[in-house]
């Protein structure tokens, strides 16, 4: 029988550490926005860094190595290697929102020729990556979130929407790029 003065302790979320995250994300979101819509590039002749975009390319491949490795550790049951995955698919994908907040900022938006035959399938694989990884943001700060706070069955549950959105984005980026490249 249980003990009445001895309930379980559950941990609870306080709302403003979400409220914090959803803001941080919506900021971030904005700022991009801003970038792509109202700022002229500072570099319109390419002629600095203008190697970002392979290093984005190669930073969202490399966070896609990283979270598929994840995914099999925690299948495996090695909590620790899972742990250092996903720590290092935060660190690239950090790592790669910086850069390509810098691309932008110094070239601007990449054009893709909307006279290519590959059109169609571009603007549909971009436009899903963008608004996949505009909702993969918030997902993986609180996914960390609760990891980094003992709260398991909680990062569990969000992790099972989260891993798949961040893959997606990871691996979209890499074949946007590619896209991209070919076509210049």
């Amino acid at each position: 029988m249980a003990d009445p003065l001895h309930k379980p302790v559950t941990l609870r979320t306080p709302p403003g550490v979400i409220v914090g995250i959803l803001g941080l994300s919506a900021a971030a979101s904005a700022l991009i926005c801003w970038l792509v819509y109202f700022h002229a590039p500072t570099d319109v002749a390419g002629t600095h860094l203008r190697s970002l975009p392979l290093v984005n390319a190669v930073l969202n491949a490399l966070a896609t190595i990283a979270l598929v490795t994840g995914f099999h550790e925690i299948r495996e049951r090695r909590i620790l290697h899972h742990r250092a995955a996903m720590s290092f698919a935060f660190l690239f994908s950090s790592i790669f929102l910086a850069s390509y907040l810098v691309n932008f900022t110094l070239h601007g938006e990449t054009r893709f020729d909307r006279l290519n035959r590959w059109w169609p399938f571009y603007w549909k694989l971009l436009a899903s990556h963008i608004v996949l990884s505009t909702v993969a943001l918030p997902l993986i700060l609180i996914t960390f979130f609760l990891s980094l706070t003992g709260r398991f069955p909680a990062h569990r549950r969000l992790a099972r929407w989260t891993f798949p959105i961040w893959l997606y984005v990871s691996v979209t980026g890499v074949v946007v790029y590619l896209m991209q490249a070919a076509c210049r």
